[in-house]
């Protein structure tokens, strides 16, 4: 017998509120078109049962977020039928439950109608507009019963928006939402009633439309403010899913530029394998988060197709499973023009300069120093950190974030001890902005002074022959306690040996091994610490170099196990000078910037 499936009754609440208080896991779904909050409460993967008001409104709006994407999923796959029924219930109920703002929700949200904040009513927006605007191309019938449903989610969009223009935010990834739920409602009601689209000023050209949004929102290097891999995509996907029908060759030019280089940024971080790294506030692996970057590969793939993004998309299916929907397989013909030209593959350093990332490729290995501005209220404390990953293996990655209403968790993954960054008197950093000293085709140097009072460190990433090398020096006037600090995603094992470096060896599909030494005494401590945000549960050897002095480097040479002729020794000077030998006899010296 098929499950019953059943639109709930009642509003929904905030989804980050979806997480066990013990364990910090986001909760399991069970089934979120049964339209009834599991039985006995929503489990966790340690066996937790949790019920609160908070939990069921959280469950409240992943279930009617699934009934949207269900609803749009079938319109696409020409079950009309049984859409229309679905939507024609949400009108009503929309009309029932969502008169005026949800007055539950927390002081800071920008409140909303069906949800406690506007941002979620505007994602479920997105996809009841486009379901009614695939069922319209194919004929009206019974459709003009969700046309009070599509105005008022209209009017709800326009509203909101103008609180958030008025207070200065039109930069805000909600105004991309906003911005695509008004014209997705808009564009299916005018389908509806047969009648041109003339929201075109409002929600596309006009002060506060998209494209005013995308010229505010994004750096001149092509990533959306707040550095933020998450926020960057999900900005990008409402912008292409805002601008359905239109020829790409008929945006304005500086938008289409705005959209290659985003596409560009997400082509350019992405491992040959398809990893995304998960910087600053975002989810480090989600079922619903691959399933957004299967619709952001799909789209851009009619606008600015990048071949790299192919991977992310294998990558997302392959974490799916039996959970991939098929949806982004339902998108083609989005645009009503070709796409533009393909976007070059990335090269060997790619520097984002505004935002301060550096992406460096070299011996099996792709490295990523962070130095940029804070990010806003998605920002973490992890100035110079390094995070480093295999084509399929996140040796060091950014661990992500938990859901934000679990604050002990959310605070931790903020931390700057949670980054492979580093620390001064085991004091956390101060937010802040570090700047780029220099860049090549196979190095880059990056500086913050503003990290800790008094002291400067600067981080210098360079290409070996079949090696990275990663130099981190840190000075003050005076004596302090100085530690850089290791942040694995996979095993690893740790070998502390009495005339050279220290050793590392770092496990995955593709391993890596590590040479570890300083310029001064450096005491290495190994200690269990959580692991990515997905499970902050499962443990991590954290590993930490602290030394006592007023100037010290850290280096480290990293090379993974297929890259080359071996790494078979390291040494270094007390100048900072680091030579690096091959097992073909091979010896190169590599100094750090002053």
């Amino acid at each position: 017998m098929a499950a019953l499936r059943t639109i709930p009754r009642e509003r929904g609440g905030w989804w980050h509120a979806y997480v066990c208080p013990a364990h910090g896991v986001e909760l399991d779904h069970g089934d979120p078109l049964g339209g009834v909050f599991p039985e006995g409460g929503a489990r966790c993967s340690y066996g937790c049962r949790v019920e609160t008001e908070a939990v069921r409104g959280a469950w409240l709006v992943l279930s009617h977020q699934a009934w949207a994407r269900h609803i749009r999923l079938l319109a696409h796959r020409g079950e009309s039928a049984e859409a229309l029924v679905a939507l024609v219930e949400y009108a009503g109920l929309y009309a029932e439950l969502a008169g005026g703002r949800h007055d539950e929700a927390q002081p800071w949200m920008l409140r909303g109608c069906l949800f406690h904040q506007a941002l979620t009513d505007a994602i479920w927006a997105v996809n009841i507009g486009h379901a009614v605007w695939t069922l319209a191309d194919r004929g009206t019938e019974g459709l003009a019963a969700v046309l009070p449903l599509l105005d008022d989610l209209e009017r709800a969009a326009l509203d909101a928006r103008e609180v958030l223009v008025g207070r200065g935010d039109l930069a805000s990834n909600y105004t991309a939402w906003l911005n695509a739920a008004g014209t997705a409602a808009s564009r299916a009601a005018a389908a509806v009633r047969g009648t041109p689209w003339e929201g075109a000023k409002q929600w596309r050209d006009g002060e506060g439309g998209l494209y005013a949004h995308l010229r505010a929102a994004v750096a001149g290097d092509g990533w959306e403010w707040e550095g933020s891999t998450y926020y960057h995509g999900f900005v990008l996907r409402a912008a292409l899913l805002a601008l359905r029908g239109t020829d790409p060759a008929s945006v304005p030019a500086d938008v289409t530029a705005v959209l290659a280089g985003m596409t560009g940024v997400l082509a350019s971080i992405a491992t040959d394998g398809g990893l995304l790294p998960a910087l600053h506030d975002g989810p480090y692996l989600r079922a619903p988060l691959a399933l957004e970057w299967l619709e952001l590969v799909a789209l851009t793939g009619q606008f600015t197709p990048s071949p790299r993004l192919e991977a992310v998309a294998a990558q997302a299916r392959s974490e799916l499973g039996s959970a991939d929907d098929g949806l982004d397989r339902e998108l083609d013909g989005w645009f009503a023009g070709t796409p533009l030209g393909e976007l070059p593959t990335a090269g060997p350093v790619d520097v984002f300069a505004d935002t301060g990332y550096a992406v460096l490729r070299a011996g099996g290995v792709q490295a990523l120093l962070d130095f940029g501005p804070h990010g806003g209220s998605h920002g973490h404390r992890d100035k110079l950190a390094l995070y480093l990953y295999g084509p399929s293996t996140p040796w060091q990655p950014d661990y992500g974030q938990v859901p934000y209403a679990h604050r002990e968790f959310r605070d931790l993954y903020v931390s700057t001890a949670a980054h492979p960054a580093f620390r001064v008197d085991g004091a956390e950093q101060a937010e802040c902005a570090g700047r780029l000293r220099s860049a090549n085709a196979a190095s880059v140097t990056a500086e913050v002074t503003t990290a800790y009072p008094g002291v400067r460190a600067v981080r210098r990433i360079e290409a070996g022959s079949c090696y990275l090398v990663d130099l981190l020096t840190v000075s003050a006037q005076d004596a302090r306690t100085f530690t850089a600090q290791l942040r694995p995603g996979t095993s690893l094992d740790v070998q502390v040996r009495p005339d050279g470096p220290v050793r590392t060896v770092w496990y995955g599909e593709e391993n890596l091994h590590g040479w570890h030494t300083a310029t001064v005494p450096a005491h290495p401590f190994t200690r269990p610490g959580p692991g990515p945000a997905d499970d902050p549960g499962r443990t991590r050897s954290w590993v930490d170099f602290t030394a006592r002095a007023e100037r010290v480097t850290f280096a480290s040479v990293y090379q993974a196990g297929d890259a080359g002729p071996a790494v078979v020794d390291v040494t270094l000077t007390e100048q900072g000078e680091l030579t690096v030998e091959l097992a073909d006899g091979t010896r190169t010296v590599h100094r750090p910037e002053a």
